[in-house]
């Protein structure tokens, strides 16, 4: 039976190592999940011995088959019981993270797939994150970050890397949300600001904003 803080290990892994691609630093992941590194190397050798990832000291982690499988199935369930909150319970979409971080570690496979079912099987997180099927399949997201994106161009705003409510709250002071249509007016290259029209209004967003918008070309 795997634990609660063994999911939060997986699936911290999951998101640092590009998705279970790419070894994970085991200092990276102490920061992530705010604990001593001592305490990683711990988990991590618990991990190793479940199977669950393979660790290399010195070197770091990487998920096994198996592990990416939990991970996944870990955000399955996390972006589901978001767009429940959102779509159902009329939260907003800064309110569910730190729910959905809860709710994402009730166990049952029935409950989940009758969420999927009763939500209409989603394809999107109300952040504009892909959900992955009960098989584990993700669909496929063009995208790029506003800070790549080109001058005179209009844009769809498809999602957001930063999902913390300090800037979901941003947005929406500025009306930024998803669907929103953006397009770019100027870069400085001085602090990589970018100058973006919203319909009408003009305004100015900073490197740290661009790089965490997500857009689709119109």
């Amino acid at each position: 039976m795997i634990t609660l803080t063994e999911e939060n290990y997986i699936k911290a892994i999951y998101h640092l190592g590009n998705y279970g691609k790419d070894m994970v630093n085991t200092n990276a992941i102490a920061e992530v999940l705010n604990t001593k590194a001592s305490s990683v190397t711990d988990m991590v050798k618990k991990l190793a011995d479940k199977e669950y990832l393979n660790y290399k000291k010195y070197q770091g982690v990487k998920l096994t088959k198996n592990g990416i499988n939990i991970a996944v199935n870990i955000v399955r369930k996390h972006r589901l019981w978001e767009v429940f909150l959102v779509e159902k319970l009329n939260f907003t979409w800064d309110e569910v993270h730190e729910v959905a971080e809860h709710l994402e570690h009730i166990k049952s496979d029935k409950l989940i797939d009758e969420l999927d079912a009763f939500l209409e099987f989603p394809m999107y997180d109300p952040h504009g994150d892909p959900i992955p099927d009960k098989n584990g399949k993700f669909n496929k997201i063009d995208k790029i970050a506003l800070l790549q994106a080109e001058i005179g161009t209009q844009y769809k705003c498809i999602g957001v890397e930063d999902t913390s409510t300090n800037f979901l709250q941003y947005l929406d002071s500025n009306s930024i949300g998803l669907g929103t249509t953006i397009e770019v007016l100027h870069k400085e290259p001085f602090d990589n600001s970018v100058k973006i029209k919203l319909n009408t209004t003009e305004m100015v967003v900073s490197q740290n904003v661009a790089k965490n918008l997500y857009l689709k070309a119109l």
